[in-house]
């Protein structure tokens, strides 16, 4: 009898010990972000009702769901990782076939009623087939030039897929993410250099291949003024509206740039430059504060995983989520061409907040179930 009350008290005793281990002042972190969006979309649509409302609504129902996976063990989700890399390959191809067209590009699929960007997806499918490929080998086979090959074609075969949509920035970005695992696996640097090579001599063939609005986005990074009422408008704006902001802020609501419409997608790509404006320096450094903060305990999660899987994908999904915020604000400040990609949990948009915690329920697994064992990988004691 006893027996039995054991076995039927088990799962519970399991589930509730599973959630004593999950990293709750991550997860609070984390919901700060989502409530400096919800501040900065209130203000973008001038009510809540707008923007606001359904970011935070989306919000909670990733949050759930962020959870859920973090509380399943890391070593099913490892064996989801080919099926799920076949599914956002799957999914590319489908968009360019039948995706919806946005802002010039086709980048986008409805499945169930809801729209959503595959290209987000397949960075994170990545991390996992990479991290499933590397953690099963020894040095000496990653020291093998062969053995590097399959990996690389796993980068190419979505970077070609998401040139084609075409969305070169999100296609630069992917094959970031893929190089940064390839190199916390221990691939050699000198491998490295040749494909950089390889890239620099290949540049000028790619830019005669870029499309007329991309060539235009570059034209316009290094000399905005030269159109100032077309290509040059978004930086220039976002430019005034970051200077116009000073130490502390025109304050909440009152941002002139934004509120007169001159601020452009001041509720996706530009918002960094809304929160600027309102909240000064001062503000802006306490968002990137607290994107570095996610930032830096993905990776410490990273370096506690005791599994080699676990490792590469918590770093892999940190790094993604840094080349997030890296490429928005360089983007508004003027320092990289303009490229649609949102600020990570602050911009409106439902796909990317999906994929985004999706990537963090995986990272709250590794968390959970660092202690974990893979029989067929190397792991440390």
């Amino acid at each position: 009898m006893m027996l039995q009350q054991r076995l039927i008290r088990r799962p519970a005793e399991l589930f509730t010990g599973k959630l004593w281990r999950v990293n709750w002042v991550y997860v609070l972190l984390l919901c700060a972000l989502a409530g400096v969006g919800y501040i900065a979309l209130y203000s973008a649509g001038g009510v809540p009702e707008l923007y606001a409302n359904r970011h935070i609504m989306r919000f909670g129902i990733a949050l759930v769901m962020m959870l859920a996976i973090g509380l399943t063990d890391i070593r099913i989700i490892a064996r989801l990782s080919w099926p799920l890399y076949a599914f956002a390959v799957g999914l590319l191809v489908l968009v360019l076939r039948m995706g919806h067209v946005g802002k010039g590009a086709q980048r986008w699929i409805s499945i169930g009623g809801q729209e959503m960007q595959p290209s987000e997806l397949m960075k994170i499918a990545l991390v996992l087939a990479l991290a499933s490929w590397f953690h099963k080998a020894s040095h000496e086979r990653i020291g093998n030039p062969l053995f590097v090959i399959p990996p690389v074609i796993f980068i190419l075969v979505p970077v070609g897929l998401i040139l084609k949509e075409p969305n070169l920035g999100t296609a630069v970005i992917t094959a970031l993410v893929g190089g940064a695992v390839m190199l916390a696996a221990g691939v050699r640097l000198w491998k490295f250099a040749l494909v950089l090579i390889g890239a620099a001599i290949a540049a000028p063939m790619a830019y005669n291949q870029l499309h007329d609005y991309q060539r235009a986005r570059i034209t316009t990074f290094l000399n905005p003024e030269s159109d100032p009422l077309g290509a040059g408008y978004n930086i220039i704006q976002s430019r005034i509206a970051l200077g116009s902001g000073g130490m502390w802020g025109e304050g909440w609501l009152h941002g002139s740039q934004g509120h007169l419409n001159f601020l452009p997608e001041k509720q996706t790509d530009f918002i960094f430059s809304m929160i600027g404006e309102e909240f000064g320096f001062v503000g802006g450094v306490a968002v990137m504060s607290l994107l570095m903060l996610i930032v830096l305990g993905g990776l410490l999660i990273a370096i506690r995983s005791r599994s080699q899987f676990g490792r590469l994908v918590a770093l892999g999904i940190s790094f993604n989520f840094f080349m997030y915020a890296l490429v928005n604000i360089a983007m508004v400040m003027g320092a990289i061409p303009v490229g649609g990609v949102p600020l990570p949990l602050i911009s409106h948009g439902g796909s990317a907040m999906l994929t985004v915690m999706f990537g963090f329920g995986i990272l709250m697994s590794v968390h959970v179930h660092r202690d974990a064992v893979f029989a067929d990988g190397r792991d440390e004691d």
